[in-house]
C-alpha cells in the first residue's frame, strides 16, 4: 500500500495568504504523502488559489482576509465534510514544516493514545530561528500555562494533528493569530489527551520575511484580554 493510499483518511488544511511564491511546492510535497489537501485562500491579492490548485489542493476562498483562526475553522469545516475522514493536520504554507513531521504526528494517532498533537520545535529542531523570535515564544509558553492551563515547550506551533473526535468540537471564535491561545483553552476543555511532538521548523530568508511580527504579539495578548474579560461578565 503506498502512503498516499494508507492516509486517505486524512485531510490536510492548508492556512494561505499571499503565498504564491512558495504554496505550490508545500502542496506538492503533502500531495505526495497526504491525497486530501484543502487549501483555504485566505483573502490572497496574489495568484495564491492558482497556484494551489494546481498542485492538485481543493481550493476553498475567503473574500477578504479573515486571519489564521478563521483559515483553520473554513478548513477543518470542510474537511469534516468527507465522513471517512478521521484525521486532520494543520500545516503552513510557507514552507516552514516538513511533511515527514506530519506523517509521523498521523502515525502516532493512529496509535490511539492521543487524540491531539502538537508540534515542538524545541523539543525538535529549530536552526536559524532568530533570538528575539526564540525569546517570544518562550514568554508565549509561559502566558499560555497561566492563562490556559496547558503546560507546552512550544505553545505557537502552527503544525498540528487532530482526531475527529476533537476536529468536530473546534469552533474557533477569534479570527486573528490569537486563535491559537483559544484553541489550547478548546483543548484544555475538551477532556481529550493532547501532547506534543518533536518537529523541525525550517528558518529561510522568506519565512523569516513572512512571519508575524514581534509587535503584532502585543495586539494578540489585548484581544486575549478583552475577550476574557467580556467571558468573565
Amino acid at each position: 500500500m503506498t502512503e498516499q493510499a494508507a492516509n486517505i483518511d486524512v485531510w490536510v488544511v492548508v492556512r494561505c495568504f499571499n503565498e504564491a511564491q512558495v504554496v505550490r511546492k508545500v502542496i506538492e510535497e503533502l500531495r505526495q504523502s497526504f491525497p486530501n489537501v484543502v487549501g483555504v485562500d485566505d483573502g490572497s491579492r496574489d495568484t495564491s488559489s492558482a497556484e494551489m490548485v494546481a498542485a492538485g489542493a481543493v481550493v476553498v476562498r475567503h473574500p477578504i482576509n479573515l486571519g489564521g483562526g478563521a483559515a483553520l475553522q473554513t478548513g477543518i469545516e470542510f474537511a469534516l465534510l468527507d465522513p471517512d475522514a478521521q484525521y486532520f493536520v494543520c500545516f503552513d504554507a510557507d514552507g516552514q514544516h516538513c511533511v515527514e513531521d506530519a506523517v509521523s504526528m498521523v502515525e502516532r494517532l493512529r496509535g490511539g493514545e492521543q487524540d491531539i498533537l502538537i508540534g515542538s520545535r524545541f523539543l525538535g529542531s529549530a536552526d536559524g530561528m532568530p533570538r528575539n523570535r526564540r525569546l517570544l515564544l518562550q514568554g508565549a509558553r509561559v502566558f499560555e500555562r497561566i492563562t490556559s492551563g496547558v503546560a507546552l515547550t512550544d505553545a505557537h506551533n502552527g503544525l498540528r494533528a487532530l482526531t475527529r473526535a476533537f476536529a468536530e468540537r473546534l469552533d474557533l471564535q477569534m479570527t486573528d493569530m490569537a486563535y491559537a491561545s483559544e484553541l489550547l483553552s478548546l483543548i484544555k476543555s475538551s477532556g481529550l489527551r493532547y501532547a506534543e511532538h518533536p518537529v523541525t521548523i525550517r528558518y529561510t530568508d522568506y519565512s523569516r520575511a513572512k512571519g508575524q511580527r514581534n509587535s503584532n504579539s502585543l495586539n494578540i495578548l489585548f484581544d486575549l484580554a478583552v475577550r476574557r474579560i467580556r467571558s468573565a461578565r
